[in-house]
């Protein structure tokens, strides 16, 4: 017998014992006798190898730590430190989920394709005579223009525009211009408040010479004031009325300037006039790096559109149309136009009605949705909406904000604090959404304006980016159609809205365009319409 194996407890040994005849154990040498006792264990599959690790504890919990690791980094990656957090960061909105779910499809779509510019290009080329002229001119101390522009923000830069044409044609200095306290909004902003007063000087430097103050020579001069400007009047009137009376009195002093100067005017002041608006009026620098930092905000999720929204009180009151929000308010625009007929600015000859179907109403939050679903918006489009608060409150927005739920305004994507400075002041926060409306990818306005005018102006300048111009005149007897499938209806809106897209369009197709509306042929050029400088 032979002591073949040995079991050992913790406490206690245990003895096993196998009877083998001597005769076998004889014929067996010692190295397989070894090989009996000591068997190497059977090797493990990979499969059991990876069994064995999810087994272990300490395995799984190093797995969470690289997959939470994995996780932060992702989350890290997305994160936009310029979007404020959501005011409900335990809620998952529909906004998100809309976003993940189509991916931005938006960004590729028909609705965001920009229109085909031609070739056209900036192009300031002043004539030879103009230059030459310009010596003597920017020279001159003894001619000074004073001018007090009036109204919001776009309609006082477009009446600094013609200010700088009208001094340049009397030969005088401009004095900057003095901005006449808004009797609606009350704000008391000065020209450096809201524009870039070194680089205007600079930028006109060798067009017309800009000084902040009359000289000593001529502050006890008694200007020349005139209130009566006609209307559309041209560079000849406003030498045989005013160069006589400011060479002897030294200085004149006009009011009123809004639509006084001709929309026709010779080649050399209309390129003055876009260099005035796309180049020497640029805004307050914290203006534009607010500005900037909004539009940079909207971007940073993908393209988005602009809409400049006319419902205020006083835009219904003022066209002679009515907001279709509720009899109430309804009566409430008609009893403020009875007691202020003056306010009236459209045809006081028509009613409600014809001047609906005659295109000079403001489109509703209804018909904006409609026009933008037909023209191919879709729901996860991102919208900026600039303008004042409409009639009604933001509830008036509901089938607007309903139907594209990616729906900001300025207010929304702000930091706390970053508003604060331009309260109150509202033609700094008009400037605000003026630079946020220009840089966006699609543009409407829903009704037409100084400032709807001035961004289209500006885009067109800027390269054609895609400016929706709503063929109101045309599309709403077919908005008043219930019959209509919505497939035919957006095919009509579609058609009609073709050509209405932000295409280069030259401004003397028609008679009295606004160049730095219209900038082609005087202000821009290509392979066709040539110039023979490029020179701003």
């Amino acid at each position: 017998m032979c002591q073949m194996a040995v079991s050992k407890s913790n406490r206690k040994k245990h003895q096993s014992y196998i009877s083998v005849p001597s005769q076998i154990i004889s014929s067996i040498s010692q190295s397989s006798l070894e090989s009996l006792l000591h068997s190497p264990k059977k090797k493990q599959s990979p499969s059991s190898k990876f069994r064995a690790l999810l087994n272990n504890p300490r395995f799984l919990i190093f797995l969470v730590f690289v997959f939470c690791c994995v996780w932060m980094l992702k989350m890290w990656s997305n994160f936009d430190p310029k979007m404020p957090f959501s005011r409900n960061p335990c809620f998952v909105s529909q906004e998100t989920a809309l976003v993940s779910s189509e991916n931005f499809v938006d960004g590729k779509g028909e609705f965001w394709k920009q229109p085909d510019g031609l070739g056209f290009r900036p192009c300031l080329a002043f004539s030879e005579r103009y230059r030459t002229e310009s010596g003597g001119i920017v020279k001159d101390r003894s001619k000074y223009l004073l001018v007090v522009v009036s109204g919001g923000m776009n309609q006082q830069r477009n009446q600094i525009v013609d200010a700088v044409v009208i001094a340049r044609i009397l030969g005088a200095a401009l004095v900057v211009p003095s901005l006449q306290v808004n009797v609606i909004w009350g704000d008391e902003s000065e020209f450096s408040d809201i524009f870039d007063l070194e680089h205007f000087k600079n930028v006109l430097a060798n067009d017309v010479r800009i000084v902040s103050l009359l000289p000593s020579t001529h502050l006890m001069t008694r200007p020349v004031e005139e209130k009566t400007t006609p209307l559309h009047v041209s560079p000849e009137w406003i030498r045989s009325r005013y160069l006589k009376r400011i060479r002897r009195e030294g200085v004149l002093l006009l009011r009123g300037l809004d639509s006084r100067l001709s929309k026709d005017l010779p080649s050399d002041l209309q390129k003055l006039r876009c260099k005035v608006a796309f180049h020497a009026l640029r805004f307050a620098p914290r203006i534009s790096e607010l500005g900037n930092k909004l539009a940079d905000r909207m971007r940073s999720k993908g393209p988005y559109l602009a809409l400049h929204l006319r419902m205020e009180k006083d835009v219904w009151v003022r066209t002679g149309c009515l907001p279709g929000l509720s009899h109430n308010y309804d009566e409430m625009i008609s009893n403020e136009r009875k007691t202020h007929p003056k306010l009236l600015t459209s045809r006081s000859n028509m009613t409600y009605h014809q001047r609906k179907l005659a295109g000079l109403c403001p489109l509703n939050a209804v018909e904006v949705k409609r026009l933008l679903k037909a023209l191919g918006a879709r729901k996860s489009a991102r919208i900026y909406w600039a303008g004042g608060v409409p009639l009604g409150g933001k509830e008036t927005l509901l089938p607007l904000t309903t139907e594209f739920p990616h729906f900001f305004n300025k207010e929304d994507i702000a930091l706390p604090g970053e508003l604060v400075p331009f309260a109150n002041k509202a033609s700094l926060m008009a400037a605000i959404d003026y630079i946020v409306s220009e840089r966006s990818d699609v543009f409407m306005a829903s009704h037409g304006g100084n400032m709807g005018h001035a961004i289209q102006g500006h885009r067109a300048y800027g390269g054609h980016k895609k400016t929706i111009i709503p063929n109101k005149r045309q599309m709403l007897k077919h908005f008043m159609d219930s019959s209509l499938p919505e497939d035919e209806f957006n095919n009509i809106i579609r058609d009609l809205h073709r050509d209405s897209l932000g295409q280069p369009e030259l401004r003397t197709s028609k008679a009295g365009r606004d160049v730095t509306k219209y900038p082609i042929p005087e202000c821009m050029c290509n392979n066709t319409i040539t110039d023979s400088h490029s020179s701003i």
